[in-house]
């Protein structure tokens, strides 16, 4: 689940393997393209971890932030 830390929406996720992961992280990239907002993230192998704030907004969550977190956890059903 996304809880807010230091002004950033942030959730961790965990896949079988790398592949599964990239695969993950190639779906939210082309989401986040047509949104125009783009995430933090840090990936480690089977580990995917994503905050979203939005710098034009003074760097906290804002609308778009919360937009596209509903569109990565639609990935995931």
């Amino acid at each position: 689940m996304w809880h807010e830390q230091e002004n950033k929406l942030v959730r961790e996720f965990r896949f079988s393997n790398f592949q599964e992961a990239f695969t993950f992280m190639t779906r939210v990239a082309f989401i986040a393209d047509q949104m125009g907002h783009h995430p933090d993230w840090f990936n480690s192998y089977n580990y995917v971890k994503i905050e979203l704030n939005t710098h034009d907004e003074g760097g906290v969550v804002g609308e778009k932030d919360r937009k596209l977190a509903e569109a990565i956890d639609e990935i995931l059903t």
